[in-house]
């Protein structure tokens, strides 16, 4: 098989490229303050829809083109052209349920940049100005050359369109009047933007125009962080980047619902569909275009709800009635599998997304996203104890301080009839689906550092219960991304192994989700996450899924196959039969693009974080008996095809060449109270700056480890490949050292070795290249 690789792209160095023409209606984007909501959607090449509903007469929403392209991955963003002058925009306006074009806060074209002489400012223009036709039908023609701001023409000034941010044209309820009186309901509206046309000197763009081979790998992504873009852009960045198969389609707990007002606040809502109508119009036109460029859909709900709008009586609560809250900022929280109006509104929400994708004519697949009986963070303590949790546990309900550690015996009573709950709610939610789309695929999605939290081992009672075994879904999804971005490689394994043990599914019905990296500064992290997504291809998961399309566009995280590169499995752990000594000559190398400009500067990029070494071996034969041992050492690694153990005689410890390796020689890293693996690096050169190079054989016997200074004798293990897995997690703030020897993972460069006895025995050293292996 293939090797997975993957670079972080930052910028298009060579890459394909097209043009398009500047504002073209795919890459427009919507935003608005919550509560309310709004979705834009390309209905043809030259035109989009945006559909809005508005709860306060505060509420506007914005259509927004960005000069800047935030969005798009690097390899398919569009050029950066901030100078709007040499462009004219064209294009027929429609609109209902807005304030029309002739009315006081009428769609506005706000433009945001700086003057002539580099003041930040903003200029506001009224379409009205620049339109002819109705008030509701018109065709607006903006020359950015010959703009002015104001109400009036008259009172207006001359607005400089040479170093433009961004534009947006603001969309409000008739009842808006910048304050906050909430309306008696949503009110809906809508407006299109069909025959847009850009012309002039500037108004051509180059655009990304890549397109990755298949890598194996599919896309995970979510409503709540990409409803702002068209779902055209969304679908064809999947495909583009070589994900294929089904996308993951998280439907969200903050932007998807219908509110209603009650007692002051804003609650989810039945009345008049459950889904709101900026949601129903992304989703179709989301599921019409998966289909047609080949890619399914899993549509995927959790018990999660953000809780501004989440009637109290539904939420799940700790023993002192605190609300069962997530860390986002504001918070979501969970629903209790209790509370029969909290389930019931789930199913017709599922049977909603349901109905769209069967009225796409897509096969229905739907997941259970990590349902759980939440614990609090750093106290846990489990939230059993809402007024519907109570009723249904009667007689069993005993209080649980903590569910960490070991539990009594009505403690985990109470902890199993909690999983009988929770599995008769997601048992009645996909009977639900299935009532609406016989046919579906039914999937569930578990989070295995919570609910096979080492700290909470009773705690898979409630969370991971025996009414989910084989075959209650059809598919059982595994995520563990906290686990792998940590380099806990060991729980990775191990909580797959208890999973599957406990809910019986093979790996035949089996999903791996990857990912993801929370904060851009974090991006290094990509490196576990390919990883463990290669892993989880190799062992025959079913699907493999890269969590999740934000973050990939953000940090330019690029997937491909290395064809020919060796298998990890491929490697032999033998050493090399031949002692070379310093004879032996060796070659680092390094990967970098220079782009020279015509005044001679360059622009150079590193595409690899390390050296690749090369080694000629053949010093180290000097005598037949060395050429029949290396001919037999060839023949057993099958030419090229696996790899080996080879001593650098250059290059060979932790410390100086001669010296003895010591625990303080190479930085590990920083304990931080979580993380208890840390990957053996050597370090070359001084402070930040230093290249750090990974080493993943070590000599065993030669590794020594120390915590603060202090040298460890035991509490600490090499589990495989270089990583160190201390016992406990070392306190926040602990430095972390070792000392090894190590060897370079190497294979014979070729399939072929030619060795001539004549030539040999004249004195020539035969040639033996062999190439390092990343592992």
């Amino acid at each position: 098989m293939s090797a997975l690789s993957y670079w972080l792209a930052d910028a298009r160095r060579g890459q394909e490229a097209r043009f398009m023409k500047r504002f073209s209606p795919a890459y427009w984007t919507v935003n608005f303050p919550r509560p309310m909501m709004a979705s834009v959607v390309t209905t043809a090449p030259d035109a989009l829809r945006v559909d809005a509903v508005f709860y306060g007469s505060g509420d506007l929403a914005g259509l927004i083109w960005e000069a800047e392209d935030k969005w798009s991955h690097a390899l398919l963003a569009y050029e950066t052209d901030r100078d709007f002058r040499d462009c004219v925009l064209r294009f027929r306006w429609r609109s209902g349920g807005l304030r029309r074009l002739d009315e006081t806060h009428g769609p506005t074209l706000t433009i945001e940049g700086r003057d002539a002489a580099g003041v930040p400012r903003s200029w506001y223009v009224r379409l009205w100005n620049y339109a002819s036709g109705g008030a509701e039908d018109a065709v607006v023609t903006l020359d950015f050359a010959n703009l002015e701001s104001g109400f009036l023409l008259s009172d207006g000034e001359p607005v400089w369109a040479g170093d433009v941010d961004r534009m947006f044209i603001s969309l409000v309820a008739p009842g808006y009047d910048a304050g906050s009186m909430a309306f008696a309901a949503g009110v809906e509206g809508w407006c299109e933007l069909s025959g847009i046309r850009c012309d002039g000197a500037g108004s051509v763009l180059a655009v990304g125009d890549v397109v990755l081979p298949e890598h194996g790998l599919s896309m995970a992504t979510g409503y709540d962080d990409c409803f702002n873009q068209t779902p055209e852009r969304i679908v064809a960045s999947i495909h583009a980047l070589g994900y294929r198969g089904d996308i993951n389609h998280y439907a969200g707990m903050s932007h998807y619902f219908r509110l209603e007002p009650v007692g002051g606040g804003l609650y989810v809502s039945l009345a008049g569909g459950v889904l709101n109508a900026p949601c129903v119009a992304w989703h179709a036109d989301f599921a019409r275009r998966a289909k047609a460029l080949g890619l399914g859909v899993i549509w995927s709900l959790s018990y999660e709800l953000f809780d501004a709008h989440c009637w109290n009586d539904w939420k799940q609560r700790a023993e002192d009635g605190a609300p069962a809250l997530t860390g986002w900022s504001p918070p979501s929280t969970l629903l209790s599998p209790a509370h029969d109006g909290a389930m019931g509104y789930l199913r017709v929400v599922a049977g909603a997304f349901v109905s769209i994708g069967l009225a796409a004519g897509i096969s229905i697949k739907f997941q259970v996203g990590e349902p759980w009986w939440w614990v609090m963070p750093g106290d846990g303590r489990i939230c059993l104890y809402d007024d519907a949790a109570r009723a249904v546990f009667g007689g069993l309900l005993v209080s649980i301080a903590d569910v960490r550690g070991a539990l009594s015996g009505p403690q985990k009573a109470l902890l199993d009839k909690a999983g009988e709950v929770l599995a008769a709610s997601t048992a009645a939610l996909c009977a639900w689906v299935k009532g609406v789309a016989p046919g579906a695929v039914t999937h569930l999605l578990a989070y295995l550092p919570t609910v096979l939290d080492p700290a909470a081992p009773e705690a898979k009672r409630a969370n991971m219960p025996l009414g989910w075994a084989s075959p209650a879904f059809d598919v059982l999804q595994l995520e563990d991304y906290d686990w792998v971005t940590e380099g806990r490689e060991r729980l990775t394994a191990l909580g797959i192994e208890l999973a599957v043990g406990r809910l019986g599914y093979p790996v035949e019905e089996q999903h791996y989700f990857s990912g993801f990296v929370l904060r851009g500064e974090d991006a290094g992290q990509w490196r576990e996450i390919a990883a463990a997504a290669d892993a989880a291809v190799k062992r025959g998961t079913a699907a493999t899924f890269v969590w999740a399309l934000p973050q990939v566009a953000r940090d330019g995280f690029t997937c491909f196959r290395l064809d020919g590169e060796d298998d990890v499995q491929a490697f032999d752990d033998v050493a090399f039969p031949l002692g070379v000594g310093r004879e032996a000559s060796v070659a680092p190398a390094f990967s970098t693009q220079v782009v020279e400009s015509v005044s001679g500067h360059e622009r150079r990029s590193s595409d690899w974080a390390d050296a690749r070494l090369s080694f000629d071996a053949g010093p180290g034969v000097r005598s037949e008996a060395d050429m029949a041992a290396l001919i037999a050492f060839f023949r057993a690694r099958r030419g090229a095809a696996r790899g080996f153990r080879f001593s650098d005689p250059y290059d060979d410890r932790s410390c100086g060449i001669g010296e003895a390796p010591g625990p303080l020689d190479q930085r590990l890293g920083l304990g931080d109270g979580v993380r208890a693996e840390f990957p053996l690096q050597r370090f070359y050169g001084l402070g930040e700056e230093a290249q750090a190079r990974r080493i993943t054989r070590p000599v065993a016997g030669t590794v020594r480890v120390a915590v603060d200074g202090v040298e460890m004798v035991g509490g600490w293990s090499h589990v495989g490949l270089g990583v160190i897995a201390f016992d406990v997690a070392p306190v926040a703030g602990a430095v972390l050292t070792a000392g090894f020897r190590f060897d370079v993972p190497v294979r014979f460069a070729e399939d072929r070795l030619d060795i001539n006895r004549a030539t040999f025995a004249a004195g020539e050293a035969p040639s033996v290249p062999l190439v390092e292996i990343r592992e």
